[in-house]
């Protein structure tokens, strides 16, 4: 099947995405009906009008009868991520006149949940694009094709190999729009009780509403230039941290939950991972707060379990510059930005689940070389046995992943530091590229609109390769210059 056939196979379901996705891209203009930022409507038009004529048009594909192989999945989900990104960006442009790279780039921090930005006063924007800032990044908490399953009125192989694609294997429905929905429902009541807590801090509800969408979706992108420290509220601090830790937790708990079913959070093996390395975080980093940089005990404890919660869940919230720490404390936290939150959930990294996986799995390999080859070492997971055979696929399959997040980091850090020069120490053009691939946000001030076109691109391409958790877009370029299969 040559590249036409395979993409005639499954342009009709992109079609439909991008249709389904630009109903929900229309909501920012209310704001700007709401505010009466007029000379806003037809900027953020530009998104909706576009996607949906897009969408059209590919919809009237004729579809081929034959299956969409899984490689045709892989690279249509990384082609509507792109899309995405690049029509964003047009009320940026179009309503500020920002240059379309730094509105790319806005645009992609937002979708991948990532949190970097490239405007230089936030509190100059209108309002429509605040909340479009914020409604990317709650909508690319989720998934954009778990998004327009969730909407979708059928169910089919296509839709499963594109929703497995993107990056989820959670399976709480028999059908993948079930499943679709319910993780809707778990993500909108989520969303709804950080709304009312964040409430409860005293700040406005436009705040609480734009927080809470960028917490909940492991986002991190704030209102303020200052972000978080703006309000000088710690109980703010001290609220956000349980949303952010809610939207990095497994979904499926709260599906049990809901649905009655007996369940303990620290029985899941990501959950308890999540919180021990929280309390690692906070141990180490208020640690070396207090015996490297000399900080005092109450500001270090109050920074280390702020930025310590939001470097695992991927969250781009911070309350300090990372760029003002010991070296050996920015790696350390650069850590914590790789292993990233759980499978399943709104996190970005690696995930707890591979991190989990990679563990038992040494253990298991390490057991077997003191056994005899003619003994049965069996390999459990989650409290099953699971068969040899299958076990060495699934191992093999993390290992790759794994290691070809490291190789993308090292490969990326390499070209940053030659595309853009600077004067930063090495460990912080380090965690800008960790923080960056892991769709975490968090910046010591090297990624800035003052970068270079080239290294804007770079960082464009990392936060899209890693919210895909690179397979995808590997696939793409394969797809493209590979040429006829």
């Amino acid at each position: 099947m040559d590249r036409i056939e395979q993409f005639s196979t499954i342009a009709p379901d992109i079609g439909n995405i991008f249709r389904y996705i630009s109903t929900v891209t229309a909501v920012p203009l209310l704001v700007a009906l709401i505010y009466r930022e007029w000379e806003m409507v037809l900027p953020m038009a530009s998104v909706p009008v576009t996607l949906f004529l897009l969408g059209s048009l590919l919809a009237q594909v004729p579809r081929q009868e034959r299956e969409a192989p899984l490689s045709a999945a892989l690279m249509a989900v990384a082609l509507i991520w792109l899309v995405c990104a690049l029509v964003s960006a047009l009320p940026f442009t179009f309503g500020l006149g920002v240059p379309y790279l730094d509105g790319v780039f806005e645009a992609m921090s937002g979708w991948t949940d990532t949190g970097m930005t490239m405007m230089r006063s936030v509190e100059d924007l209108p309002r429509t694009l605040l909340f479009w800032r914020s409604l990317m990044q709650w909508l690319g908490g989720i998934g954009v094709v778990a998004f327009t399953i969730a909407m979708a009125s059928r169910t089919g192989l296509t839709q499963y190999r594109l929703y497995r694609s993107e990056g989820r294997s959670e399976a709480l429905m028999p059908s993948v729009v079930a499943t679709g929905l319910e993780m809707w429902k778990i993500y909108l009541a989520l969303t709804i009780a950080s709304i009312g807590l964040i409430l409860l801090s005293g700040i406005s509800l436009w705040d609480s509403v734009n927080i809470a969408l960028s917490a909940i979706s492991t986002g991190g992108f704030s209102i303020h230039s200052e972000g978080i420290p703006f309000y000088n509220n710690p109980l703010l601090e001290v609220l956000i941290v349980p949303v952010m830790i809610a939207g990095a937790l497994p979904f499926k708990l709260y599906y049990f939950l809901y649905r009655r079913k007996k369940v303990r959070f620290f029985d899941d093996q990501q959950a308890r991972l999540l919180f021990i390395l929280v309390a690692l975080g906070i141990v180490v980093i208020a640690w070396d707060l207090v015996t490297l940089t000399a900080t005092d005990v109450p500001t270090a404890i109050r920074q280390a379990l702020f930025m310590s919660a939001a470097a695992v869940t991927s969250t781009g919230f911070q309350t300090a510059s990372p760029n003002e720490w010991a070296s050996v404390t920015v790696l350390f936290l650069s850590m914590l930005i790789v292993i990233g939150g759980s499978s399943g959930s709104t996190a970005g990294g690696i995930k707890l689940s591979r991190v989990v996986l990679a563990i038992q799995s040494l253990l298991w390999w390490f057991r077997r070389m003191f056994v005899s080859g003619k003994v049965l070492v069996p390999f459990r997971y989650e409290g099953r046995v699971i068969p040899k055979n299958i076990a060495d696929l699934e191992i093999s399959r993390n290992m790759l992943v794994i290691m070809l997040y490291f190789l993308t980091i090292f490969v990326a850090t390499v070209l940053v530091m030659h595309l853009q020069p600077t004067a930063f120490d090495s460990s912080n053009v380090i965690f800008e590229v960790v923080s960056a691939m892991c769709n975490n946000g968090m910046t010591t001030g090297f990624v800035s609109p003052d970068m270079a076109g080239s290294a804007k691109v770079l960082f464009i391409a990392i936060m899209w390769i890693g919210r895909l958790e690179i397979i995808p877009v590997i696939m793409l370029f394969m797809g493209i210059f590979k040429g006829p299969a």
